[in-house]
């Protein structure tokens, strides 16, 4: 187990939390105006979001961005860039709380974070912990994994969130997140996250692999840590594609 101590919540108070981050239908701004945290995140972030960007010499928005996470280091971090030549690391933020395992997603109330290629597909600025990024989990070889084990309810409601509680979920608390939010909704993409069990040079990986019993999970972190590597060589965000077994693949 790699997260602090802590009491179990009851089930009714994980329940109720769960359903706090899905995405409900979002109050409608007045014409013209933005949420009203997404105004005063901009009002108190923006600058020093575009100051950072541009010590990195990213244009701000970005016209390209990644987004890691790493379980085990419980770290977050932003990767940026022009669209045309290598990412830049603008910012990095510590993962405030952390629930379940190293290990994969893999049915509805297991606690665990998804590990994985995904997408942060939807922004919601009136969420239950300020404001969230959604993780597109359960994705096609979390879906292929999951017929093979016979699971039907694989979870979901996955989010990067602000506060700091979880059970499933990526929390780094309120003033990252704005930044994070900001940086996403004003380059106007869907940017990918890689959500890695740990950092995976060789090192890493050999030191991991001991603690999965399942060979499914270390084929599973055999194929993240290409996928980690490719990226850390050349800066840019690799194709990735899901083969008919549910293993991630680099696309050349």
């Amino acid at each position: 187990m790699f997260h602090r101590p802590r009491p179990w919540l009851p089930l009714p108070i994980l329940v109720a939390i769960a359903a706090a981050t899905t995405l409900l239908a979002w109050p409608a701004a007045p014409a013209g105006a933005e949420p009203a945290r997404v105004a005063k995140a901009r009002q108190g972030k923006l600058a020093g979001l575009k100051a950072a960007f541009a010590a990195k010499g990213v244009p701000y928005p970005a016209r390209e961005i990644l987004v890691r996470s790493f379980k085990k280091e419980q770290q977050l971090e932003l990767w940026a860039g022009d669209g045309k030549g290598p990412l830049v690391l603008v910012k990095s933020w510590p993962v405030c709380e952390s629930s379940g395992e190293l290990g994969p997603k893999r049915r509805q109330g297991d606690l665990q974070v998804p590990e994985g290629v995904y997408t942060l597909d939807k922004l919601n600025p009136v969420s239950s912990y300020h404001l969230s990024l959604h993780v597109d989990y359960p994705n096609k070889a979390d879906r292929i994994a999951g017929r093979t084990l016979g699971i039907a309810n694989l979870g979901g409601d996955i989010m990067v969130h602000g506060e700091c509680v979880t059970i499933g979920c990526i929390p780094i608390e309120n003033d990252p997140i704005e930044e994070l939010y900001l940086a996403i909704h004003d380059a106007n993409l869907h940017p990918p996250i890689h959500i890695f069990p740990a950092r995976l040079d060789e090192a890493g990986l050999q030191a991991l692999l001991p603690s999965a019993e399942d060979p499914a999970v270390k084929t599973l972190w055999g194929d993240l840590a290409l996928i980690q590597r490719a990226f850390d060589q050349h800066r840019r965000i690799p194709r990735v594609v899901v083969g008919a077994e549910g293993r991630y693949t680099l696309s050349r």
